[in-house]
């Protein structure tokens, strides 16, 4: 069974239909908030978190650096990988009890 993709233009269609706006109009929005988004985890402090209510978390962490891991190709040489930032996301109480709710 595939699973359902959902892109930027389905976001932006369901806003147009969901405020009544212009298609456009919709996109400039939805455009804005991703870009948004992006700055806050990108040109922030190296840690943050974005919480919006009813919806989830986003935080971006850092990651230890790992001084002794494996090439796989080559399993004797050993390799430093420096600290970097991960994403998460946790849904909020709200979408979680959704996504709870049992499958019929």
């Amino acid at each position: 069974m595939k699973v359902q993709t959902y892109i930027k233009r389905d976001v932006i269609e369901k806003t147009a239909e969901k405020t009544g706006f212009e298609t456009k109009e919709a996109a400039k929005a939805v455009n804005a908030v991703f870009n948004s988004l992006r700055e806050l985890m990108t040109e922030g402090p190296i840690e943050c978190r974005i919480e919006i209510r009813n919806f989830g978390v986003f935080e971006v962490k850092r990651t230890a650096a790992k001084p002794k891991a494996r090439n796989p190709k080559k399993p004797d040489q050993v390799i430093y990988i420096p600290p970097r930032r991960k994403t998460l996301f946790r849904p909020g109480k709200v979408l979680k009890n959704i996504l709870k709710q049992p499958l019929e």
